[in-house]
C-alpha cells in the first residue's frame, strides 16, 4: 500500500499491486487493474519509488535495506584485468 494525495488534497492509500500503469499528462494519472483512474498530486517517479520501498519492506520483513555501490566486473573476454 502506498500513500497518495488527490488533487483536492485528500490523502488516500492505494494497493500498489492494483496499479496497471502511471501516466503523466500533465497531471499524474494512476490506472488501476479494475479500470478506475485516480488523478494525484505526486509525480510518477515519486510513486514508483514509494512502490519500490513498499515492496522492499514486504520482501525484507520491515528491515531497512542498505544499498551498496556496484563494483564493476572486468570483461575477461576482452582481456581486461583487475
Amino acid at each position: 500500500m502506498i500513500a497518495v494525495t488527490r488533487l483536492d488534497g485528500t490523502p488516500m492509500v492505494v494497493n500498489s499491486d492494483q496499479i496497471a500503469w502511471i501516466e503523466f499528462r500533465p497531471d499524474t494519472v494512476i490506472s488501476l487493474n479494475n479500470g478506475e483512474k485516480l488523478i494525484v498530486r505526486e509525480a510518477p517517479d515519486v510513486l514508483v519509488e514509494r512502490v519500490r520501498d513498499f515492496k522492499r519492506m514486504v520482501l525484507y520483513g520491515g528491515r531497512r535495506v542498505v544499498r551498496l555501490p556496484v563494483t564493476p566486473v572486468p570483461d575477461t573476454a576482452n582481456g581486461e584485468r583487475w
